[in-house]
């Protein structure tokens, strides 16, 4: 069997792996991807391969971001942020018709901004906001769906996990993907809470509106929200201006959160184990991917398939506009069907030189791989977003969320749409002042 054969015949072991086995994401990556190196080479020889890549990709410190991300965002999970983030956007929204839905939104995106997950977004804001739409008998599609559509911001708004791992893997700075980012969120946020708008405009009974607070109720609601924008503001202004590094700005995350939930007094010593023990457990899960993506990759890289298709992709007499579409499609239709983060890490070898040589900015294409990837975890079948707001209200079928969450697909293709019309004034204008 010829190379690039090989390595289509792995691909499709790895989805039959995966989907008949149930075998998770990570070891079924490890797994077909040793053995194809070992049938291409030899069993020692693809020991010394998979020894000499794990230890060039896990003995640096770029990685230890993760987990200080993870970290802080679990700190602020236990210390009850969540629910200080609902009840002030809630004093704020509640009492316009879907109000409850954009206040569940707007606490996503709020929490979004320290915890850098979608799955510890959903679990977290289900909780808090699920019940309370239920309170107002808000509809089940439009509860559910709007929290799941909101939790998938936990990967787009910095710090964002896919843009870590994305900048590791290439070599881009991450706090230019950072800072490149800031705007295209803010337009994701704007269009999904538009979408609640426009949804209620449709269906008028689905989400009723909550009694009025006062300004007073308002602004004496915002103090411990604020807590969370000061500790985002203060990371992101020392990586823009070049005072830490991606994995020290981490560091000093979990130093000030961390001082931040004592001072206030919302962590306890029970609690603080507890975010231990979930942070090792999420990382564990990431690591396992990214060393199963690079055992997989590097059989991939043998085979030469990347090369190959690259080469063949390139030779297509098609607008390089048209080939970014359909490299897009691949990564949205890849979402739908296995972990975003695991897709992304299989696919950059192939995708990543083919578009860099179309002469597309690498900070740029980071932003829309984001979204794209993003739009997975809230669309069928794999869904993994939906999957965990279905799991945490058990009342609400799995089917009613995804149904929910489509709702929302419109908006991250319109906010692809305005990043692919105007890159410099959506990514590049602040990605460039990063010093």
């Amino acid at each position: 069997m010829s190379g690039p054969l090989l390595g289509i015949a792995g691909i499709a072991v790895m989805f039959a792996v995966l989907f008949l086995l149930r075998i998770p994401a990570g070891f079924t990556m490890a797994i077909v991807g040793f053995t194809g190196l070992a049938y291409a080479t030899s069993f020692t020889a693809a020991l010394g391969m998979i020894g000499g890549e794990m230890w060039n990709i896990f003995s640096g410190y770029g990685l230890t971001v993760i987990p200080m991300f993870i970290l802080v965002g679990e700190f602020v999970h236990y210390a009850g942020y969540n629910d200080s983030l609902y009840h002030a956007t809630h004093r704020w929204f509640g009492h316009y018709r879907g109000g409850l839905a954009i206040t569940t939104i707007m606490a996503c995106a709020a929490f979004s901004a320290i915890s850098g997950s979608n799955t510890a977004t959903a679990a977290t804001m289900s909780t808090v906001a699920i019940p309370a739409m239920k309170k107002y008998h808000y509809h089940p599609i439009l509860n559910a769906g709007s929290v799941a559509a909101g939790s998938t911001l936990g990967v787009l708004i910095p710090p964002s996990i896919v843009l870590v791992v994305y900048g590791i893997y290439t070599g881009q700075s991450i706090g230019k993907l950072f800072f490149g980012n800031i705007i295209p969120s803010v337009i994701a946020t704007a269009f999904i809470a538009a979408t609640v708008w426009a949804i209620c405009r449709r269906h008028p009974d689905w989400g009723t509106a909550a009694e009025k607070s006062s300004w007073k109720d308002r602004f004496q609601a915002l103090p411990e929200a604020l807590d969370i924008i000061v500790l985002f503001a203060v990371i992101m202004y020392a990586l823009f201006t070049g005072v830490v590094t991606a994995t020290e700005a981490a560091a000093l995350s979990c130093t000030l959160g961390l001082a931040i939930c004592l001072a206030r007094r919302k962590l306890s010593w029970k609690k603080f184990l507890a975010a231990v023990g979930d942070t090792v457990r999420i990382s564990c899960m990431v690591f396992m991917i990214i060393a199963g993506a690079v055992i997989f990759g590097r059989f991939l890289a043998i085979t030469r398939l990347p090369f190959e298709a690259a080469g063949w992709i390139g030779s297509l007499a098609m607008p390089k506009g048209l080939l970014l579409a359909l490299i897009l499609l691949c990564y949205i239709v890849g979402g739908c069907i296995m972990d975003a983060l695991a897709f992304l890490l299989i696919s950059l070898p192939i995708f990543y030189p083919l578009v860099i040589g179309m002469g597309y900015d690498p900070i740029w294409f980071g932003q829309m791989v984001t979204i794209v990837t993003t739009m997975g975890a809230i669309m069928p079948p794999i869904g993994i977003c939906c999957y965990v707001v279905a799991a945490m209200a058990r009342d609400i079928p799995l089917a009613t969320v995804f149904r929910g969450a489509l709702y929302y697909i419109p908006a991250y293709i319109v906010t692809l749409i305005l990043l692919a019309l105007f890159p410099y004034g959506t990514v590049l204008v602040l990605s460039n002042l990063v010093r």
